[in-house]
């Protein structure tokens, strides 16, 4: 096998990659995320929890008031977040239905020291990301009246309730979830299954297009042919996943261990890439190929996800300098089944060369 006819192969694919335009959305779409990822991490947190909006915003909202002059309405006049409008609840709902207010808060007649007990009711709009931050930002100041409420009617308790010690947070808990244990490994896993999806059709192409003959009946070997395809999809992984990273960089995250994390991906999308190809030189046509593929790589997936010690749970650990030497046993093992996989494609491709020559 001469390193000549495999870079030639090489730069054939790359050239044939300009008017690939699936691919090229793909990479714009990552681009995007990459470019925009604070961005993305306000949005997608906010889908689970939406609690955490409420530290992003620093606008004053109208709430109107309607009912008893209870503790409420000083902590609303005390806070920051609000302005006040005193008005009947008639008049608050009319105004929260043309969204000059963000929300309506009436307070019944029930005196903290009474029996029953005391039913604040709050109107706000329906699907609406404004209301979700005032909702937020009103549930401390219930939560600060019905700890005074408790205190009121404290003598009612016939048991003693257990104290529980909960750990203060440290905060930043959804930026961490989300940019270290979504985000670094989607962006660098994903040009691994582009590369292992691509080389199914640069292989399955020469059988539709009918240029298999044609390009074996140079100095390239039908090995050659396929290996140089393989390194053209292979060089593409580090290299887009590097621009990744440094793109999350100038975004201002800190991650740490990068080439640790381009080494371990680019192993690791050798054994996709080298899956892909005996996929493609066992079916010989694009749909077929793909179909098996893709249902093979969800099962691949899902079992690596199983391990404690999966790819993804690596580059998290990595890209926070937190791996041990587990990652070196990892990084042999892969590397083991990536020379497995090369043994049989290099032995199939040399069986189909066989055939192609009898035939």
């Amino acid at each position: 096998m001469k390193s000549r006819h495999l870079s030639i192969i090489a730069k054939k694919e790359f050239r044939g990659l300009l008017s690939e335009r699936t691919i090229l959305l793909a990479v714009l779409l990552q681009l995007f995320v990459a470019l925009f990822s604070s961005f993305l991490m306000v949005g997608l947190t906010s889908m689970y929890d939406p609690a955490s909006l409420s530290k992003y915003s620093h606008f004053r909202y109208n709430v109107g008031y309607a009912g008893n002059d209870s503790q409420v309405l000083s902590y609303l006049y005390a806070s920051p977040d609000f302005r006040v409008y005193r008005m009947d609840l008639s008049t608050g709902v009319a105004a929260l239905k043309e969204r000059k207010l963000a929300a309506m808060i009436w307070v019944p007649d029930t005196r903290e020291a009474a029996q029953d007990p005391v039913k604040i009711t709050l109107y706000t709009l329906q699907n609406d990301l404004q209301s979700a931050i005032v909702d937020v930002k009103l549930k401390d100041i219930f939560l600060r009246y019905e700890k005074d409420l408790r205190q009121v009617r404290a003598d009612r308790l016939s048991e003693q309730p257990m104290p529980l010690e909960i750990p203060p947070s440290r905060g930043a808990g959804e930026f961490f979830e989300f940019v270290y244990g979504l985000l670094i490994p989607l962006l660098v896993f994903m040009p691994a299954i582009i590369a292992s999806a691509l080389i199914i059709d640069l292989i399955t192409e020469e059988y539709q297009h009918d240029t298999l003959e044609t390009l074996v009946s140079t100095p390239v070997t039908f090995s050659e042919m396929v290996w140089g395809k393989i390194l053209a999809c292979e060089v593409l992984v580090p290299v887009q996943a590097g621009i990744w990273l440094l793109l999350l960089m100038v975004n201002g995250i800190a991650i740490q261990n990068a080439g640790l994390i381009l080494l371990h991906v680019t192993v690791s999308s050798m054994v996709l890439i080298l899956l892909g190809a005996l996929t493609a030189l066992h079916y010989r046509e694009r749909t077929a190929a793909q179909f098996i593929f893709s249902t093979a790589l969800v099962v691949v997936i899902l079992f690596s996800l199983a391990l404690p010690s999966n790819p993804m749970n690596l580059l998290t650990r990595l890209s926070v300098g937190m791996a041990g030497t587990e990652q070196w046993l990892v990084l042999a093992a892969v590397a083991g089944v990536v020379v497995i996989l090369a043994y049989a494609t290099q032995k199939y491709a040399e069986r189909i060369s066989r055939i192609n020559h009898t035939g």
